[in-house]
Formats: structure tokens, sequence, C-alpha cells
């Protein structure tokens, strides 16, 4: 069993709760947009996964790739910063769903929590909304969900407060 803190769109805000929520995760994934200092402080925590996003520097982009696939217990995971959501995935996250079929597909950038099952490509979607203080969304998100073997399970949206 594999606890998920997940995480995006900080914009160089951490709030120290996000530990208190994330305090029995295993690891964190980051979908993006980390802006300054969040991967460090995340990685003085936790064991820490993530993308780079479209705001992110150079320092950034040299550490974490524009994409991942990997394999978490029994589920292929598929995570980018921009991607769209079901059925309006962008084109190259529509082809890059079709070549790594995965279970699950994690993305930022919107700043929209979502979680939705894809039944035309039978993955589960989920981006957290934003934890940081830019942007246009009122309250900020973050998610907590337990994979196991190959299911996904126990999973909660968690509101860090408003903007």
């Amino acid at each position: 069993m594999t606890r998920i803190g997940l995480i995006s769109d900080t914009h160089g805000f951490l709030d120290e709760n996000v530990f208190r929520h994330f305090e029995n995760c295993d690891e964190v994934w980051h979908a993006g947009d980390f802006g300054d200092g969040v991967a460090q402080r995340i990685k003085e925590e936790k064991s820490l996964r993530g993308v780079f996003g479209n705001i992110d520097d150079a320092v950034i982009r040299n550490e974490f790739p524009e994409q991942l696939v990997f394999m978490c217990e029994g589920v292929k995971v598929m995570i980018r910063h921009i991607g769209g959501a079901p059925p309006k995935y962008n084109n190259e996250t529509r082809k890059e769903l079709a070549i790594h079929q995965p279970q699950l597909f994690i993305a930022g950038h919107s700043h929209i929590l979502k979680i939705m099952f894809d039944d035309k490509i039978n993955c589960l979607h989920m981006n957290p909304g934003a934890a940081g203080k830019h942007g246009w969304h009122k309250v900020r998100t973050i998610i907590r969900f337990v994979i196991d073997g190959k299911e996904m399970k126990d999973c909660e949206v968690i509101e860090l407060g408003k903007r």
C-alpha cells in the first residue's frame, strides 16, 4: 500500500499545513508550477516526484521532466502539467495517453480540482487544483489517496483555505 499526497500549482507558496495533511503519506507528487523553493522544502520532509510547469525556471526544469510515466504498485501513472481533462485533452496529451495507456493520469495547470473516470480510455483523471495563492481559484486544494496493488482508493480532497 502506497499513500500519496498530490499537489499542484503552488507558484512559490507552500502552506506548512500541507505537511500535517501529508504526514502519513509515503510520497508527494507535484503536478507542476512549483515556483521558487517549494520542491526543496517538500524534499526535506517527503519523497517527491514531479513534473515542471509552464512557470517553472531552469532549475526546476533541470530536475523534473515535462512528463513522468511510472508504475506505483500495480498502477501505471502518467503525470503532465498541461494535459486537459476528459474528454478535452490537448493533442500532445491525447497522443501520450494512447502510447502509455495509464490507469491514472494526473495534470495540473487549470487550478480546477477534478477527479473523474474516463470510460473511453479506462483511466482515472486527477487534478488537485491549486495549492498556491497565485491564480483565479478561490480555495486552495490538495488530494490524498492510496494505491493498493491495482486499486486506487481512499481519495480525500483537502481544502487549505482561501487563496
